[in-house]
């Protein structure tokens, strides 16, 4: 038996949605799968369907719309008639990065007198601060535009003000109770605003700042929003979609000097990007540079029209990169160390593991802790706290990752008296405490994921959007699922359940065989079903088994051939789930085997299963349950039909009843899942 790995969470489906997706197909030309995926993800009218498969710029928003876009604007025009120097003030991940880059292109453009500043991550932290502002000051700026921060600065922009700076805030974070006083704040999700989209991230906003300054849709800048929009697990739905859309295509044909030397250096093919590629290949390097040393590096390669200097800088994130998965390699090892000691400690005390792991280290790279934890969350599905701490103060600074049903927003709060700062939002967040609190606050947390959540919670699962059939997978059919694409955040690569797939094959591939590849169906032609790391299963497999699997389709292109293929992500199989042969079913095989008299066992099994319309898996149980009857003989080679078999019942057959037992708990282990 091969027991299924997470939960599967498969969306329900009614008659209407089977009439909404029957509706879309024949008015927009599209496939019955593609249709019904559609529908699930609430694109069940004509119109929103056909919007969200073909939005364009006509699509965008008024940035009017967003509340403070007027008083913004008209203050970045007063600055520049006035030549007052303007100051850029952004964050260091890949959606500061990108936004920053952003206003650097916009404002050189418009010829304006400005420059940028990232703060340092681990010796300024997030956010604006006082220091910085005062060397603003100092260096005669007088507008800030702060881009993905600013919402919370309430005492910084007040500061900035004594000093004869006017701050203009952009920003998409949660506000707090108090907004600063600035002289304009655009932020989608402030009170009393009413933009129809609230998902924007921090370089969209800044994409509607420049929208606004230019009296048009920038979209020459649109592949650096969709890589901050990416990289910040921003939905994509809305003008996110479409903005995103026309980023993807601007890199694949149009990709700027920057973009073409990351590309160089990272590896990755433009001419085929995804929104995948993006989070993947592009946003880590981006990212790099702000963990490990200084995030104006990666400004510098989106905002360079050398080439010569946009190599270097590549290679010098794709360096940094390499250097960062090392840092989180050899802390992923130690705090695993850690992990299994504290697990080991419980064991021994005959007590139960911490429900929520805390774990903290001398010398932990801040930079890089929220990787660690969610790797180690991947690993145990667990919420997850790892903490870098400062060897001469005791103070430490982390990084959290929650699992589904456990709001670490919610948890942090009802233990604040514990952290000296906190923030964050159910799934992650980050704080600063004591080291000398870190017991307590593992305690505390403790008992609250045991007191919310249930056995089911600590149970990864799997959303599953729709059951198909192995005949439905055909190339065209997944050619058009690209109609879905950008998948990512709000908007996932479609999961599918196929179940009951009949296995006509299974091997290993890779080192080690290490990697699993199927074939199901019958007849052909057949689909490929590709499972990393998952090898091992291929032992408890057999052809002829019906499977429960869940994956993504995909084409698979090689040596000119083009054939679909599912990427497994489950499976469950259990030889006793089928349906159980009844008594006739018996009968009937064992009169196809007394009419054959003498047999080769070679192929034998098939040549059965294809005449009753049985499973392999079935077949090879009646002739093991005839054998121990003494209706047959299998030796030599040969199966030998008995002429005159003493009459005994089915359930005489140990092998039988073991059968039917198994099959019958399966009955009941699934009817209570």
């Amino acid at each position: 038996m091969i027991q299924r790995k997470t939960r599967w969470a498969l969306a329900p489906w009614s008659a209407t949605d089977e009439e909404n997706a029957k509706k879309l197909a024949s008015h927009l030309g599209l496939p019955p799968l593609v249709a019904k995926l559609l529908v699930k993800r609430g694109f069940d009218e004509i119109g929103t369907a056909e919007r969200f498969l073909r939005g364009g710029v006509e699509h965008f928003h008024d940035p009017y719309l967003l509340r403070g876009m007027k008083e913004a604007v008209e203050r970045i025009r007063q600055a520049a008639a006035h030549n007052e120097k303007i100051r850029i003030y952004g964050d260091y991940d890949a959606d500061g990065v990108s936004s920053t880059s952003l206003l650097v292109h916009l404002f050189r453009a418009l010829n304006y007198e400005f420059d940028y500043y990232i703060p340092h991550r681990a010796l300024e932290g997030y956010g604006l601060n006082k220091k910085a502002i005062k060397l603003a000051a100092d260096e005669g700026v007088r507008l800030i535009v702060t881009v993905d921060t600013g919402i919370s600065a309430v005492d910084e922009i007040a500061y900035a003000g004594e000093l004869g700076i006017d701050v203009v805030v952009t920003d998409h974070h949660e506000p707090p109770e108090q907004i600063p006083n600035a002289c304009a704040v655009v932020n989608p999700k402030q009170e009393n605003c009413d933009y129809p989209f609230k998902g924007l991230a921090g370089v969209g906003v800044a994409f509607k700042l420049a929208h606004a300054l230019l009296e048009r849709p920038p979209l020459e800048w649109a592949d650096i929003a969709s890589l901050g929009t990416i990289a910040d697990l921003m939905p994509l739905k809305d003008e996110n979609r479409i903005l995103v859309r026309y980023g993807l295509e601007r890199l694949r044909s149009q990709p700027s000097v920057g973009f073409r030397a990351l590309a160089e250096a990272g590896g990755i093919e433009l001419e085929a990007i995804t929104s995948t590629g993006v989070a993947f290949g592009m946003a880590p390097r981006i990212n790099a540079a702000g963990r490990l040393d200084h995030a104006k590096r990666a400004v510098e390669l989106l905002t360079t029209e050398d080439y010569d200097n946009a190599i270097l800088a590549a290679i010098s994130l794709d360096s940094l990169n390499k250097e960062r998965q090392r840092v989180v390699e050899s802390i992923v090892k130690e705090a695993e160390q850690l992990w299994q000691m504290k697990t080991a400690e419980a064991e021994a005390s005959g007590i139960a593991s911490p429900p929520v792991i805390v774990l903290a280290g001398e010398g932990w790279n801040v930079g890089v802790i929220g990787i660690v934890a969610s790797k180690l969350l991947e690993r145990n599905y667990k919420p997850v706290i790892i903490l870098g701490i400062d060897e001469k103060t005791g103070m430490c600074k982390g990084s959290a990752r929650s699992i589904e049903g456990f709001d670490l927003h919610a948890a942090l709060t009802a233990c604040d008296e514990l952290l000296d700062h906190y923030g964050g939002h159910q799934a992650a967040a980050g704080m600063s405490l004591h080291r000398d609190r870190l017991q307590e606050l593992e305690q505390r947390l403790g008992t609250l994921a045991s007191e919310w959540l249930s056995a089911d919670d600590w149970i990864p699962k799997t959303a599953v959007d729709l059951m198909c059939s192995v005949n439905e997978a055909t190339l065209e059919t997944i050619a058009e699922l690209s109609q879905l694409e950008p998948f990512g955040m709000g908007n996932p690569s479609p999961r599918l359940l196929f179940q009951g797939a009949e296995l006509a094959d299974r091997r290993t591939i890779g080192k080690d065989s290490k990697h699993l590849k199927l074939s199901l169906g019958s007849g052909r032609p057949l689909l490929d079903g590709i499972g990393f790391s998952m090898g091992i299963l291929a032992e408890g497999l057999r052809p002829g088994s019906k499977v429960d699997v869940i994956g993504e389709l995909s084409i698979n292109e090689w040596n000119g051939q083009r054939k679909p293929q599912l990427q497994l992500h489950d499976m469950h199989f259990d030889p006793t789930a089928e349906m159980f042969p009844e008594r006739e079913d018996f009968g009937k095989v064992y009169q196809q085997l007394k009419q054959l008299g003498q047999a080769q066992l070679s192929g034998l099994n098939e040549r059965i299963a294809k005449q009753s319309g049985l499973s392999l898996v079935i077949v090879e149980l009646m002739l093991d349950v005839f054998e121990e009857l003494a209706f047959i003989e299998r030796s030599n080679g040969m199966m030998s039909a008995a002429s005159s078999p003493q009459k005994r019942d089915l359930a005489a057959s140990e092998r039988y009843r073991s059968a039917k037992e198994q099959y019958e708990a399966s009955r009941m282990s699934v009817a209570g899942h």
